[in-house]
């Protein structure tokens, strides 16, 4: 255990249970991302398409997935909540900004570059697991 400065052992035993609960919801919403995104990528998959990558991270931010789709790059953002209604809502505009810089970073790692056919997909996960994938759910530069 670490004790602060100023800070008496009873104290700092006093402040512990709040830090393992707060890890312990960090945990717990790090694995449910993880497991919306499997349910994503096999989706995406059972539609033929090619998962290239996971968790893509670039210097504008992170894609959660790219796939290939025929000749399309799909980018796609994934949101799990309690409802599709709830994880539609936690896009927000500035998530949306870093998202298309990562993507434009991602396209000069691609033969094609900036030319080539992409989209942007949300795909919303409900807290009974079903996933929906709304396709050019937010466009792009």
């Amino acid at each position: 255990m670490i004790v602060m400065a100023g800070m008496d052992v009873q104290q700092a035993d006093a402040r512990a249970p709040w830090r393992t609960q707060r890890a312990d919801r960090g945990r717990r919403a790090w694995q449910s991302g993880m497991a919306a995104e499997r349910s994503v990528a096999a989706c995406y998959q059972r539609r033929g398409a090619d998962l290239m990558e996971t968790r893509w991270r670039g210097k504008g931010g992170e894609i959660d997935l790219i796939l290939r789709e025929g000749a399309v790059i799909v980018f796609c953002e994934v949101k799990a909540a309690r409802s599709f209604d709830a994880a539609i809502a936690r896009l927000r505009p500035a998530q949306v900004r870093r998202i298309h810089a990562a993507a434009a970073e991602y396209l000069g790692h691609v033969p094609a570059g900036q030319l080539a056919e992409v989209r942007f997909d949300l795909a919303v996960v409900d807290q009974g697991g079903a996933a929906q994938i709304i396709e050019n759910a937010f466009g792009h530069f």
